[in-house]
């Protein structure tokens, strides 16, 4: 399973949300691209970064997302309120390993149907689940489609993931049940990106025996440093399992 630390930017800075406000957040002291370098020296294989000002439509983090993807040494994974396909390419030739669409999937699945043709694994997928209802625009509008049927629409392309958002668990700040990843996550053939689910080192390990997990993004649990970036990569390893000796 891959751990995706987690940089969240809104005006150049590190930021987590309170119950997903754009208007109330958590700011971090920490400079954005040490931070990033952090993670790749602490062993990450990817990043993930958010653009807030991307979800508002601005574009003020653009030369510091370059830097940081210049600058990181691994591969970065970015979303943030991607509406064109001319959006998408002019960022995958600036290097993001991946870019992740969410409502531009729900308003143009054709489109993002194609991107991945174009760009095979390098498209990633979110479904923001609140409340049983697929949710677009940043959470803030429910869509009239199921989450099961929206994934369903992405079977044949080559996604690189689904990322996955149960808000009601990520803005509650609750252990919140599984059921709602592990469901989706058994209706697709894709590899699942969790997130939303680790509070602590313990929940990475439960993460792990979850059917069709690939990956889990961790990102207000290390800015609070609830959880260590290194263990939790060590728990994530594949470990050897058990075997019986036969005589």
């Amino acid at each position: 399973m891959i751990i995706y630390p987690t940089l969240e930017l809104m005006d150049g800075k590190c930021v987590s949300l309170t119950r997903g406000r754009l208007d109330e957040p958590v700011l971090w002291h920490v400079d954005p691209v040490e931070t990033a370098r952090g993670f790749a020296r602490a062993g990450a294989e990817w990043m993930h970064l958010t653009d807030m000002e991307g979800l508002k439509g601005g574009d003020a983090n653009n030369a510091l997302i370059r830097e940081i993807i210049r600058a990181v040494g691994i591969p970065v994974q970015l979303g943030g309120g991607f509406r064109s396909r001319e959006a998408v390419t002019r960022w995958i030739d600036a290097g993001a390993g991946r870019i992740v669409l969410g409502t531009m999937a729900v308003q143009d699945p054709d489109g993002v149907r194609e991107l991945a043709k174009y760009h095979p694994d390098q498209i990633v997928v979110a479904v923001d689940v609140h409340q049983g209802r697929l949710m677009t625009h940043g959470w803030q509008s429910p869509s009239a489609i199921s989450a099961e049927d929206f994934i369903a629409a992405f079977d044949g392309a080559p996604l690189a993931a689904i990322l996955v958002t149960d808000i009601d668990a990520d803005i509650e700040d609750s252990d919140g049940s599984l059921g709602v990843i592990s469901g989706l996550a058994s209706r697709t053939r894709h590899a699942v990106i969790a997130r939303g689910t680790v509070r602590q080192a313990d929940d990475v390990a439960r993460l792990r025996y979850i059917p069709n997990i690939a990956g889990t993004l961790i990102g207000r649990a290390l800015m609070a440093r609830d959880v260590d970036l290194a263990e939790a990569l060590a728990l994530a390893r594949p470990s050897p399992e058990p075997t019986a000796e036969f005589i």
